[in-house]
């Protein structure tokens, strides 16, 4: 570190240093209050009912779950504003990757909170960026990187690198029961016709099947015949096709490498881009990410990544370039999410996450163990596909939607946290706090969840 600079002396100023003790020495000792589930207390229910209900009025919709957090939590427990303590296995929607009140986060914050500045944007970066970007780079082994804001607008952005490239072609092609965001162009390619209703047309799309875990050969045969028969009503006018390796909101899919490389090897054929959609599955595969996992590293053009990372980026090679003037922003990310974003990253590669005997190896097997045993118990209760790596998904009952939500909220108010996916069957999914989950934690949110389940049987 370059000593002539005010901020790193700043930074090695010894009161600073006590102070980050002190702060996270009081928040130690305050989480160990925290340890196990506990219902909502007295005192606090009717204000939290009054404060959800001013909350909903004043946002216009109401929240799917009656959540507000008070601020603190211990692993993968989490405080509600209204005293209970929640599993929470869903980490919003997989962007509490380490939990809840995680040291390395802490630590993060409180220096990026004695910081010039709250937001870093396309003007005026720090150097943070710079450290996040190039750790990106080397994880990835992709040639650029643009960091953004949110999930949608790193699609947004990769939209753009795509359709720049292969201008004239203006469709994109995607899988079904794909999930791409909510902005006026990724609501148009998320294959739910709920999330465009009354919405104007903006993107081109067209479907290609997903591969079928039952059927690997027909539906991989399925997806390249309908792949062809688009491309040949098509000529020429496809920019991109963005592939979801593992599909998340649709119901938690994996996908297979041979599927995958008979798909690449059409479009490469065609010059269409290879995109790749990691919002979700960023850190949640045996590898960093699940193109690697699935060993396409070679065939990849462009790569979304968010949630686990806390910023979102867009990644692409160097053909991709785009034309100056295409990208731009006024925010970046917070200086929090960066410096929490580089300092989990190094986290989970240094403290062996990844690989066939890392944490997320094993939280898997445990968790698909548990599940299984689960299902020999009640046959009826539940049934797979149960997930892959962090992303961990069942279908109770039959899969019909109201009982999967009804599910969903009973669990909520058992004290553990799980979302929905997929329709026709609609599935219970966990996004794990991977980094601060245990075995332990996993015995317990099972426990509810068989108890839960056997009192709402149909």
């Amino acid at each position: 570190m370059d000593d002539s600079l005010v901020a790193t002396q700043l930074a090695q100023d010894a009161r600073i240093k006590q102070a980050k003790e002190l702060l996270l020495e009081a928040i130690k000792e305050h989480q160990q209050k925290i340890t196990t589930i506990r219902p909502p207390l007295a005192q606090h229910k009717k204000t939290y009912q009054e404060t959800l209900q001013a909350f909903a009025k004043q946002r216009g919709i109401k929240m799917w779950y009656p959540y507000l957090g008070s601020g603190i939590g211990h692993g993968a427990l989490v405080e509600l504003h209204d005293g209970s303590v929640k599993y929470d296995f869903i980490s919003g929607i997989g962007a509490q990757y380490f939990g809840h009140s995680h040291p390395t986060i802490i630590e993060a914050a409180i220096d990026a909170s004695i910081g010039d500045i709250v937001m870093e944007g396309n003007l005026q970066q720090n150097i943070d960026t710079v450290i996040l970007t190039k750790q990106l780079l080397k994880a990835s082994g992709m040639d650029h990187c643009f960091l953004t804001t949110s999930g949608s607008m790193a699609v947004e952005n990769g939209l753009k690198i795509a359709f720049q490239y292969r201008h004239p072609a203006y469709r994109i092609l995607a899988f079904e029961r794909c999930f791409s965001g909510r902005t006026l162009a990724t609501a148009q390619i998320s294959d739910n016709a709920l999330y465009r209703q009354g919405l104007p047309n903006t993107l081109a799309v067209d479907y290609v099947p997903f591969f079928d875990a039952d059927d690997p050969a027909g539906s991989t045969a399925n997806a390249v015949a309908t792949l062809k028969s688009l491309l040949a009503r098509y000529p020429d006018q496809y920019a991109a096709m963005i592939f979801e390796l593992i599909q998340g909101e649709g119901g938690f899919y994996p996908g297979d490498v041979r599927f995958f490389e008979a798909i690449i090897e059409i479009l490469k054929a065609e010059n269409i881009s290879v995109f790749i959609d990691e919002i979700q599955t960023f850190a949640r595969t045996p590898e960093l990410f699940a193109f690697q996992y699935f060993g396409l590293e070679e065939h990849v053009d462009i790569v979304t990544l968010g949630k686990a990372a806390q910023v979102c980026a867009t990644l692409f090679r160097t053909a991709f370039k785009p034309r100056e003037g295409l990208l731009s922003q006024t925010f970046t990310a917070s200086a929090s999410a960066i410096r929490a974003s580089y300092a989990m990253i190094d986290n989970m590669q240094r403290d062996g996450f990844f690989g066939p005997n890392g944490k997320i190896a094993e939280v898997n097997h445990y968790f698909i163990q548990n599940l299984e045993n689960l299902h020999s118990r009640h046959p009826d209760l539940i049934r797979g596909p149960f997930g892959l790596g962090a992303m961990v998904a069942f279908t109770p009952y039959a899969g019909e939607s109201k009982d999967t939500i009804t599910l969903a909220h009973a669990l909520f108010e058992a004290g553990v946290i799980v979302f929905i996916a997929g329709r026709n069957p609609c599935r219970i999914r966990m996004l794990p706090p991977i980094g601060a989950i245990s075995l332990e934690d996993i015995d317990n949110v099972m426990a509810i969840i068989e108890k839960t389940l056997i009192k709402l049987k149909p």
